[in-house]
């Protein structure tokens, strides 16, 4: 095959890069490849605790699809052995272990949905138990003696907790050296992560050595920022954008994360080429309104269609500007006709809402209607004397039949 020429490789390699580690080499491994049209092998670890993928995961995934356009080979690294030991990365206690089959189940759901934006030619998806759990007491020893405690404490999340004298279990020493292990393993020319992970993907590179193999490139990634434009995009804080999400969803979602976050979208979530983005920057502020609109269309196009991304945007006008109904309402049978349910058991049992707490606080914050009447005190009873429409916050509708 023919790949492209070094400088068209790294303008698309360095596109919203946070660092390259070291650079020098990553042009020394282009040329080698180029000249002996050898595909690079570049390295991905899928975290299988967290099964359902969203934009903030997408950005490291979007950059593996780069490398794929540019000839190069994916290699998706299903952490099912060391998912059992948990990463400890920017956790401030002990992470809670999976067994095997959990980490095996996550990480096919985390493949399925990787495919949303990787390439299905020239990738590879390998579990590292495959060699992991072949490797004996032995072995493990032989291995901790690559690396001394001193430089453990120097990754920042230990060194933090060490101080304050807060448990550190030696298992999660093991994590960095075990995710290491699989550089050496496939012998990765380059490693993709997020910033919080550049100390584990340097530990890979150190380790390659070691065994008497070249060493890795790290390339690292921004963290994206939620829709609350503060916190690190994350379905616990409910500030998400799922990449499995429907388009109506992508869209409003992303309508609501703030105008200094657009440029940041643009370069990490879209495919806008280079060329383009100098003029994203003035319309964005000139016409921030229309810009964020293109900017959610774009994502919904990537993950479903263009024609899915003009009817969300219809769609969205319909119900936030003209005020009306979605088109389809998901329906639920509940209830008996005539019985009387309180508002908050009613909002947990269909699922619209996780806890009664949650479901008091949106009610408090005026976040749920009803037949379009707003509701405002948390002890009512409904009356399912005919089908209720419940709407909560914007963008969550259910149709409620009952029996």
């Amino acid at each position: 095959m023919s790949f492209p020429s070094l400088n068209e490789q790294m303008d698309l390699i360095k596109r919203g890069v946070s660092e390259i580690i070291p650079e020098a080499d990553l042009v020394q491994k282009i040329e080698k490849s180029i000249k002996s049209n050898t595909p690079l092998k570049i390295k991905l670890g899928c975290d299988p605790s967290r099964p359902d993928l969203h934009l903030g995961h997408s950005v490291v995934l979007r950059k593996l699809r780069q490398f794929q356009e540019l000839g190069h080979t994916a290699i998706l690294i299903v952490g099912d052995f060391t998912g059992m030991i948990g990463d400890p990365s920017g956790k401030s206690k002990t992470r809670p272990s999976l067994t095997l089959e959990e980490t095996r189940k996550n990480g096919e759901s985390y493949f399925e949905q990787a495919r949303k934006v990787l390439s299905d030619k020239n990738v590879k998806m390998v579990y590292n138990s495959e060699w992991l759990g072949k490797m004996s007491f032995a072995d493990v020893i032989k291995l901790a003696s690559k690396y001394t405690v001193s430089q453990m404490l120097e990754r920042e999340d230990f060194h933090a907790r060490f101080n304050k004298e807060e448990p550190i279990s030696l298992h999660e020493f093991m994590y960095p050296l075990a995710q290491a292990m699989d550089s050496v393993e496939i012998g990765a020319d380059v490693e993709l992560g997020g910033t919080d992970q550049k100390f584990n993907l340097l530990v890979g590179r150190a380790l390659q050595r070691e065994f008497g193999k070249e060493a890795q490139v790290i390339l690292t990634m921004p963290i994206l920022p939620g829709t609350d434009g503060v916190e690190k995009m994350s379905k616990s804080l409910d500030n998400y954008i799922g990449i499995s999400d429907s388009p109506r969803e992508i869209f409003g979602k992303t309508l609501s994360i703030p105008d200094r976050l657009m440029y940041d979208f643009f370069v990490l979530a879209t495919n806008i080429p280079n060329s383009e983005l100098g003029q994203i920057k003035k319309d964005i502020e000139n016409e921030p309104r229309n810009t964020k609109r293109r900017l959610a269309k774009e994502i919904v196009a990537l993950y479903h269609d263009a024609e899915a991304a003009q009817a969300a945007e219809d769609e969205f006008d319909r119900i936030f500007v003209k005020k009306d109904l979605p088109d389809v309402i998901e329906e639920m049978n509940y209830g008996a006709l005539g019985s009387a349910v309180n508002v908050l058991q009613l909002l947990t049992d269909t699922k619209l809402i996780p806890s009664k707490g949650e479901a008091r606080r949106l009610i408090e914050q005026g976040g749920v209607t009803i037949n379009n009447e707003k509701v405002s005190d948390t002890k009512a009873d409904i009356l399912l004397s005919e089908p209720k429409i419940i709407k909560v916050g914007k963008r969550k509708f259910l149709k409620v039949i009952p029996a």
